[in-house]
């Protein structure tokens, strides 16, 4: 089942700027699509579309069939669930069970029902108990699986991460990569690690300057070590690529 279409979508910032350039994809039921590319390729841009927070200038973007248009934003809006590369961008109460059950509580859910789904996310994020700490004390990976409970709490059917491992020591990075593949949800993963890109892809999309450079499985692309170097995701001249899971 289809869960994201994008047909064609182009942006420009309003200093004249293109973005994004007839940029196409799709994402399927139980995928994981993790987009890479350099610095200024377009993939913050495109995340930012998914749930509406740029507004779609040119080309068509469907989840489970139905357009992302104004008059139903906010239920796209239910159904993508983005979390932001920086935790402190999505957490603003004073405790961990208040930005967790801001959401829940958004949707309509009675008092009880939102303590138990915020304890359930909170335990799937390994935070179980956290919910009197204030948000702000946490560690940075700590932040991260709270940001990550708070966009779970709602329930959504499409999970979209902006560099999720960035800035973690390479323990926080693995054990998020094992948070990663236990949720069921379908995924978009944007990030500059082509080791987390081989651990958690089903497919993987490049980037760059706006456009779709190239999609297919993760052996496919990232065993071609001439075009990661053709777009600045590799050494020129390295010995070897990321080990591609079996």
């Amino acid at each position: 089942m289809k869960v994201l279409s994008v047909l064609g979508l182009s942006y420009a910032y309003p200093d004249g700027q293109s973005a994004l350039r007839e940029v196409s994809f799709s994402v399927d039921e139980g995928e994981t699509l993790v987009i890479i590319g350099p610095n200024g390729a377009g993939k913050s841009t495109l995340l930012l579309h998914l749930v509406g927070l740029l507004p779609i200038t040119t080309g068509r973007i469907e989840v489970l069939g139905t357009p992302l248009t104004s008059d139903n934003l906010k239920q796209i809006r239910r159904t993508v669930g983005l979390v932001f590369q920086d935790p402190d961008d999505q957490l603003f109460c004073p405790t961990v069970f208040d930005d967790v059950s801001f959401g829940p509580l958004n949707l309509g859910l009675n008092p009880t029902m939102v303590r138990q789904v915020v304890g359930q996310v909170l335990a799937m994020v390994g935070m179980a108990g956290a919910e009197g700490r204030v948000s702000h004390h946490l560690s940075l990976g700590e932040r991260k699986r709270v940001a990550l409970a708070c966009v779970l709490a709602s329930n959504p059917r499409l999970l979209v991460l902006d560099e999720p491992s960035a800035n973690l020591d390479p323990g926080g990075k693995w054990e998020l990569a094992e948070l990663l593949k236990g949720l069921s949800e379908p995924k978009i993963i944007v990030t500059h690690d082509l080791e987390l890109a081989a651990e958690l892809a089903t497919r993987v999309m490049i980037m760059d300057r706006g456009e779709v450079v190239r999609i297919g499985g993760v052996g496919e692309v990232l065993s071609d070590h001439s075009l990661l170097v053709a777009h600045r995701l590799a050494r020129r001249n390295a010995g070897k690529t990321p080990s591609i899971p079996g």
